[in-house]
This record gives structure tokens, C-alpha cells and sequence, in this order.
């Protein structure tokens, strides 16, 4: 066999270099990559690390303790770095008195500007009393300077945040108490003046005042959140009225006609028996949709808004029902239907339920006819009964005065940015109709 590379000249030409050619005994600028392994891609970067996750945890952590045993332990490291160098020798000082060395007095006073705030947002009053008074006593015997005496200004701030019906009288006392200590000092010969004591009294209130706006702005949120809960029950009590409302009256109303009706028939067996069967899946049905709202009442607030939203039945099950009961109702729809939410479908079929249900009540045995028309972004559905004979107007009531079932049916569609009307028609009859959007998730 003849050598192919012989007659190939890709095989015996030499490949022009495709960077700077490399001299022997030189390395190369550039280290060269392992060749890589066939079909092999590159793993993907993982995400990056976040620096800051276990600072968050611990945070979330921290806060999910009890405020005392919180308050505890700040506490404790307060008073530890009290101690410690360099802190221990920094602090607030007031009057300038002249100062002695460290004693086992001063370390009594300092453990009472610091450990009392273990206490500061129980009793908010007594850590700034004794927090206060130690301080006084510290400043008045010559102590050194030590980071303890901060905690005066915590113990201030609780008192303003945490403080109880008594913050007033507490904020007299405290003044009250001041002014002494300002008296006491002078008596020992400070050379402070009245223009440092009003100056220091001052960063003293704006302390306070600092926790009383922290506990003015808790207390209305805490407010804010009581109103919003409140709304929100006053919001599910008016839906569940509406449903009951819904639900007793059609069902209740049209086992009252079925049940009127099925006396006349005792004379045709077959025929009475359709109308016991009629009534017997109306209250199945009215129970199915009654136990599902007691669930309601009695769930724990665990369930999401589409468990807590009955699933809608279909219209023509209503149309038969009602035809069942004797009332002569045409059914046209047209169109496909969307996409709806549970909510906007719940509502177009109590719109179809409230208005069969009047017309059986106010228009027993005139035609009614429901049309329900369905466009890319929304259902449009129109009840309309006929009236009188001789084009009488049907007589008033509620069903004309917006009763709670319109009324209802009107807060429902227009929470879902829809319209809605209902009355007279130009026959005498009466006409509902409701457009609703399909993407409705109220």
C-alpha cells in the first residue's frame, strides 16, 4: 500500500507558527493549557458566598431570644467591658472634682451603673434609679473615670422607650433628682457652672426624648397592625355573609318552589319523583357549600386566599336546577372561556345564581334567558326575565332596590375592577349584567 503522507503536502509542509516562535533553551512567555478532554465542558461557578450569611442567622438568632434573657446578657458583656482596657479608663465625667485612685467603692459603683440595665426593659424605672444614683455617688466621690458610667445614657433611653404609664412622674423624679446632685457638686466645690449643668441636662433629655419617639413610633405600628387586622376581618366576615347569602337563598329558594310544586303531582308517581330527586340534590348541594364555609370559620388563618374560595359550580347546572323548579330559562353562551381566577369565575356564577334565584321569587313562571359571552380577557353575563304580561312593571322590592344580593354582586365585580348593573328593563322585566375581567384575583 502506498504511503499516503508521501503525497499529502499538509503532512510535509511545516505549519507556520501560529504566535512568536520559541527559541530552544528559552521558556515560554506563556505557560501552555492541558489539552482538554473530548465532549468535557467547564463546571459551571457555583454562586458566590455571602460573607454576611452567618452574621444574618446569627442576628435572627439573637432576636428570636426573650428580651430578658437578651437584656441579661448585654448585661454582662457591658459590665465586662467596663473592666477591660483601654475602655475601663474611658467615660462620661461631670462636675471635674478632683479624682483618687481605684477602689473597691468605685468598682461597686460601676458593677451599679451597669448590671441594672439586666433589668431595663421590665422595670425601666428602677434601672435608672439605681443606674442614676450610682452614677451621682461615683461622680461626687472623685471615682475615676469608667466605661460603666454609659450606662446612665442606656438606662435613660429605656426609661423613654420602655417606660409605663408612670413615664411622667419618673421624669420628675429624675429632674427632681438632678437638680440635687447639681447642688451637691457645687457644695463640693465643682467648678462647673450653671451653663454646664443646663448643657448636660439637656444630652440628658434628648436621651429620653429619643426613646419616647422609638415608642411613640412602636405604639402606632403596633396600631397600624391592629386596624389592618381588624379591616381584614371586617373584609372576611362581609365575604362570608355574602356566600351564605348566596347560598341559602338560591337553595332554600328553590327547594321551597320544587317542594310547592311536587303537591300538584302526587297524581303522576314518575314526575314526582324527579321533583323529591330535584330537592334532594338541592340540599346536597346547599350542605356541600354550607360545610365548606363553616371549614372557613373555623380555619386557623394557616390556608392560603384560593383554599379559603369556594371552586365555582357550572351555569348550566344552575340553569337545570332552576328549570327543575319549574321556571322556564333559556341558556346561550358563546365564545371560548379564558383563563379565569378562581375568584372572577366564583363571581359570574353567583352573578347567574342571585339573578335565576330573583327571577324564580319576583317572576315565577316568566322566561328568563342568560347569556354568557366570553371574550379574550373577560366573561360578560346578562340575566334577563321578562315581564308582566301587557308590559305591567314588575312591582318593587328588593330585587329593585338593590337588595343585599345586588348589592353584593356589585361589591364583588367592581373589587375586581369589572361593571355591573341591574334594573328595569323596557318590557317591565329585569335585566343583570356584569363584565368581568378574567385576570381578577381579588
Amino acid at each position: 500500500m502506498e504511503d499516503r503522507a508521501a503525497h499529502d503536502p499538509r503532512a510535509t509542509a511545516c505549519p507556520e507558527p501560529v504566535g512568536p516562535a520559541l527559541r530552544p533553551g528559552r521558556p515560554s512567555a506563556r505557560p501552555s493549557a492541558a489539552p482538554a478532554s473530548r465532549g468535557a465542558h467547564p463546571a459551571p461557578p457555583g454562586p458566590p458566598a455571602d460573607p454576611l450569611a452567618g452574621l444574618r442567622r446569627l442576628a435572627r438568632w439573637w432576636a428570636s431570644r426573650p428580651v430578658g434573657t437578651r437584656d441579661r446578657a448585654f448585661a454582662l458583656v457591658f459590665t465586662a467591658l467596663s473592666f477591660a482596657p483601654p475602655l475601663s479608663g474611658i467615660g462620661a465625667r461631670f462636675g471635674d472634682l478632683p479624682t483618687h485612685g481605684v477602689s473597691l467603692t468605685g468598682v461597686l459603683l460601676t458593677l451599679g451603673q451597669t448590671l441594672p440595665l439586666a433589668v431595663r426593659t421590665r422595670w425601666p424605672a428602677a434601672c435608672l434609679a439605681v443606674t442614676g444614683i450610682s452614677f451621682a455617688v461615683h461622680e461626687s466621690l472623685g471615682c475615676p473615670p469608667t466605661f460603666g458610667s454609659v450606662g446612665l445614657y442606656l438606662a435613660l433611653y429605656s426609661a423613654g422607650a420602655h417606660g409605663g404609664s408612670l413615664r411622667r412622674s419618673v421624669a420628675l423624679v429624675a429632674t427632681g433628682g438632678y437638680v440635687i446632685f447639681c447642688v451637691v457638686l457645687h457644695a463640693l466645690g465643682s467648678p462647673a457652672g450653671p451653663a454646664d449643668f443646663l448643657l448636660y441636662y439637656a444630652v440628658l433629655a434628648v436621651l429620653w426624648g429619643l426613646g419616647l419617639l422609638v415608642r411613640e413610633r412602636r405604639a402606632h405600628e403596633a396600631e397600624r397592625r391592629r386596624l389592618t387586622a381588624q379591616a381584614s376581618v371586617a373584609q372576611e366576615r362581609s365575604r362570608l355573609a355574602r356566600e351564605l347569602h348566596d347560598v341559602v337563598t338560591h337553595h332554600v329558594t328553590a327547594m321551597v318552589v320544587q317542594a310547592g310544586a311536587a303537591k300538584y303531582l302526587t297524581g303522576a308517581p314518575e314526575r314526582l319523583d324527579d321533583a323529591l330527586d330535584a330537592i334532594n340534590g338541592t340540599g346536597r348541594r346547599a350542605l356541600a357549600e354550607l360545610r365548606f364555609l363553616l371549614g372557613v370559620l373555623e380555619a386557623t388563618g394557616e390556608s392560603g386566599d384560593r383554599e379559603r374560595t369556594p371552586m365555582p359550580g357550572r351555569v348550566s347546572d344552575l340553569v337545570e336546577q332552576t328549570r327543575a323548579g319549574g321556571q322556564p330559562v333559556e341558556l346561550a353562551e358563546e365564545g371560548e372561556q379564558p383563563e379565569m381566577a378562581v375568584a372572577a369565575r366564583l363571581t359570574a356564577y353567583r352573578v347567574v345564581q342571585e339573578s335565576l334565584t330573583n327571577a324564580v321569587k319576583y317572576a315565577a313562571g316568566r322566561q328568563t334567558r342568560v347569556r354568557v359571552t366570553h371574550g379574550p380577557g373577560w366573561t360578560e353575563v346578562e340575566v334577563m326575565t321578562a315581564g308582566a304580561p301587557g308590559g305591567a312593571p314588575r312591582p318593587a322590592g328588593p330585587h329593585a332596590s338593590g337588595g343585599r344580593g345586588l348589592a353584593g354582586l356589585r361589591e364583588r365585580v367592581e373589587m375586581l375592577g369589572g361593571e355591573f348593573a341591574a334594573g328595569p328593563a323596557p318590557d317591565g322585566g329585569f335585566r343583570v349584567s356584569a363584565r368581568i375581567p378574567a385576570g381578577g384575583a381579588a
